[in-house]
């Protein structure tokens, strides 16, 4: 069962595909052949393969066939093997089409490889295989024998379900001599028949005539049928019925169920049989709501109530009964009923707003009038005395302007914030027995004034920032609310202006005016600023305007960004630290005491030193903490006497940050007088917390400033060599050099001197040059200048040197669109783990 209907499942879904698919095949035109219906399977209806110009033995392979909608019955087959279209079964065109006119088989012609589709059009020529047939076999009509000669008398027509001239053509009457035949035609060509009276009749006579109807068709051969009909002559009816009165009254509740007597009628007739028994009905200009609310029994005479009465719609009503013999030809004659309705309290009142004024602003003084309200109750007399009241516990009252009309007024102030909507619910009752009351309630919305100003979620905002952010990174976000409603509750955000550091707060941070969120816009420096506030303002955009302020608290996070920075001891003229160690040395013996700052805090300031590298790793070593240089043992005698050291200094950061410094170690017999480098900058124990930071910042500026310097001479230099290389092609040889993109001046940069170096035109080259000593260790400074530097009176250096490993902030590094900043105030150090003055002796001698 469950494989049966998956498998018509299955065709159902390929045949609905099919036809999606020949929609959108194109078709190669449409023929149209005719066949009559009623034909035996197998009747030839056309050569399709020799119409389509198809190759029938190439019709089986491509699968050449008719396509039909599912359930579809197949009037029609193709024969494969001839491509001849037959009669697959018989057809009926009155079953195939129920409708009049042409009547067409669609059929779609599919044949594969390629697809190709045909639309063939097959036309069923009706036969006249149908005769004309009556619905009844006999009529009985009755005729008055007063009838007048020519009147016509109606008859049933014949139907024949075949179409055109198949259909009925004509009528004929049996020969007698009373009545004859008239043929009409209707407007959609159909024909129907009339008896007309040819002769007097007499009941006395003749009572009944017998005479014959014949439809004939217009097909060849002739069909036909027929049908009897009966006339019976009536007798004439002269007399005719009579009311007891002309005119009744009645009085009826108008709560009086349906079924309920209303009157009993009574006539009489002089004639015997049926022309003596009487009809009762309504009379025919009867009103259509009288016929919809009583009924008239025919036998009896009875008026009963139908529908339901509604004083309020009408009190009185007016009925005219008829009463008419059931003789031949029957006179009608007719009496008035008039039926009086008594009210009864049937209606509730009904509360209209006639005039409302919502919403109510919630400033609205108590008294503001709010609606007017009406009640009406249909009913008469006490049932429609009306009083009117508005429910308890809401700031509104109902005072009474005139009969049935109401104002509705606040008794009090309002207040949206804490209700925002009021549903009033207005009480009517009548003074019927019983009475009977309507609830309507009125919705009553309160209009929002600005009468709150914002309101912070916090007291305080405190914002922690990772130090060297990105411009532009959002740190934070506050937020505000506002009671209020629509536009008085839209808040916008925006920062009070004060300094930090001197400087703008719009400089540091910017907020977004409708989100809250905050944006730095510079990159923080923990070194430099460890914090700051700022004051937020929420303000709606009601009038007038209502504000609130809140501090926001704003901590830089130190980052692990500055390596640590050897202060001692220091190269001298930029060659390695030395230092004599006498041979008599036993272990333990302190050469000296490595000594490094960073300018980071925290962890990220704490400092390690290891050995990394020694001529001898048995002879010397390095405290952790400290960075004292000892010896391990007693120097032998096959010990170099010059040991190179290395010393690693890293910081506790994540990740960390180091700095080497070599060292030369000489062993000599004996010690000179003179101070070693490890002593140089030694200071008196009262001084020893600054004084390394201090003589590290001298040399520093004197380094950056001699190396400048230095830059200015080789600069002027080059350019004035460069002229006159220009105008050959000149370019700059260091694969490294990159020149700086802008020209733009710097308050940092230096002027030049007017250098009127050139190249040529049509070139881009720039002059380059390399300062490998001079400026501070470790870099290489290359002076670039491109085209347009002729023209102008600045000149910028770059280091040139690959950026330091520790270094992952970008915005730190230099840029090719930045100039070199060559007089800035170098970064504080940290001093929270300089170690202590004791830990920094001199060289003992």
């Amino acid at each position: 069962m469950g494989a049966g209907a998956g498998s018509g499942r299955g065709q159902l879904f390929l045949r609905s595909l099919l036809f999606l698919l020949l929609a959108g095949a194109p078709a190669r035109g449409q023929l149209r052949y005719t066949v009559p219906e009623e034909l035996e399977h197998g009747a030839f209806v056309a050569n399709l393969g020799e119409d389509l110009g198809l190759d029938v033995s190439t019709l089986s392979a491509r699968r050449f066939r008719i396509v039909s909608r599912a359930g579809a019955r197949q009037h029609l087959e193709v024969n494969l093997e001839n491509g001849i279209l037959f009669v697959n079964e018989r057809i009926d065109r009155e079953e195939v089409c129920e409708a009049g006119g042409t009547c067409l088989l669609h059929l779609q012609l599919l044949v594969e490889s390629p697809l190709e589709l045909y639309r063939v059009e097959v036309e069923v020529l009706d036969i006249n295989d149908h005769a004309p047939t009556f619905p009844w076999q006999e009529y009985v009509l009755e005729v008055a024998e007063s009838a007048v000669l020519g009147a016509r008398f109606p008859l049933e027509s014949a139907q024949d379900p075949d179409v055109g001239t198949n259909s009925v053509h004509t009528y004929r009457l049996s020969p007698n001599a009373f009545f004859s035949l008239e043929v009409q035609t209707r407007s959609d060509a159909s024909k129907f028949a009339e008896l007309v009276l040819e002769r007097a009749l007499d009941r006395e006579q003749q009572r009944v005539h017998r005479v014959l109807l014949t439809a004939l068709d217009g097909g060849v051969p002739e069909r036909s049928g027929t049908a009897h009909i009966l006339v019976t002559v009536l007798d004439a009816n002269d007399n005719v019925p009579a009311f007891d009165q002309p005119s009744y009254g009645v009085s009826l509740p108008e709560d009086a169920p349906p079924g309920t007597l209303v009157i009993q009628l009574n006539a009489t007739d002089l004639d015997e049989g049926p022309n003596g028994e009487i009809e009762y009905s309504f009379s025919g200009h009867a009103p259509p709501r009288v016929r919809e609310l009583f009924h008239v029994e025919p036998r009896s005479g009875q008026v009963l109530l139908k529908g339901r009465l509604d004083y309020e719609r009408a009190s009185l009503h007016e009925l005219y009964v008829q009463a008419k013999d059931r003789g031949p030809s029957a006179v009608a004659v007719h009496c008035r009923v008039l039926v009086h309705l008594l009210d009864v309290n049937d209606n509730a009142p009904e509360v209209t707003l006639t005039s409302v004024s919502t919403p109510v602003l919630e400033d609205a003084p108590p008294g503001t009038v709010i609606a007017v309200i009406s009640v009406l109750d249909r009913d008469s007399g006490d049932n429609g005395r009306v009083s009117c009241e508005v429910a308890p516990n809401v700031p509104f009252e109902l005072r009474s302007s005139f009969r049935n009309y109401y104002t509705l007024v606040t008794t009090q102030a309002l207040d949206r914030e804490v209700v925002p909507e009021y549903n009033v619910s207005i009480t009517a009752r009548d003074m019927g027995s019983p009475a009977l009351l309507t609830r309507s309630t009125l919705t009553i919305p309160v209009s929002d004034v600005n009468d709150n100003a914002p309101r912070f979620l916090q007291p305080s905002y405190s914002v922690y920032v990772m130090e060297n952010n990105a411009p532009g990174a959002s740190i934070c976000s506050v937020s505000a609310l506002d009671p209020d409603c629509q536009q008085n509750a839209y808040l916008s955000y925006s920062i009070a202006d004060g300094h930090i550091h001197g400087m703008p707060v719009g400089t540091y941070v910017s907020i977004n005016s409708d989100s809250g969120h905050m944006y730095a816009l510079r990159s923080l420096d923990y070194e430099q600023i460890r914090s700051f506030q700022i004051q937020v303002q929420a303000q709606d955009a009601g009038f007038p305007p209502l504000s609130a302020n809140v501090t926001v608290h704003i901590f830089v996070l130190d980052q692990n960004d500055n390596a640590p920075v050897i202060v001692s001891p220091l190269p001298r003229n930029g060659s390695v630290a030395t230092e004599l160690v006498p041979r008599s040395a036993r272990p333990g013996y302190l050469v000296g005491t490595v000594s490094a700052v960073d300018a980071d805090a925290g962890l990220n300031s704490r400092l390690s030193y290891q050995l990394l590298q020694a001529t001898d790793f048995t002879l010397f070593s390095v405290a952790p903490d400290t960075g004292e240089l000892r010896t391990l043992r007693s120097f032998l005698e096959q010990d170099a006497s010059r040991q190179q050291l290395v010393v690693q200094v890293r910081d506790g950061g994540q990740p960390a940050l180091s700095a080497t410094v070599s060292l030369l170690l000489s062993v000599v017999e004996t010690l000179p007088q003179t101070l070693s480098d490890f002593s140089e900058f030694s200071l008196p124990p009262e001084a020893s917390s600054s004084s390394p930071l201090t003589l590290y910042l001298l040399v520093s500026l004197g380094s950056i400033s001699f190396a400048f310097l230095l830059a200015i001479l080789i600069l002027t230099a080059i350019r004035c060599r460069g002229e006159r290389r220009s105008r050959q092609g000149g370019s700059c040889s260091p694969p490294r050099c990159r020149c700086c993109p802008g020209s733009r001046p710097s308050s940092d940069g230096l002027k030049t001197s007017n250098l009127t170096a050139q190249p040529p035109a049509g070139t881009t080259a720039a002059t380059c040059l390399d300062v490998p000593a001079g400026g501070p260790p470790g870099y290489c400074y290359k002076v670039c200048l491109g085209p347009e530097s002729a023209q102008s009176d600045f000149m910028f250096l770059k280091p040139c040197s690959p950026p330091r490993n520790n270094e992952k902030d970008p915005g730190k590094r230099s840029r090719p669109d930045q100039h070199l900043q060559v007089a800035k105030e170098a970064k504080q150090p940290n001093t929270d783990w300089l170690p202590p003055s004791t830990q920094r002796p001199a060289l003992k001698r």
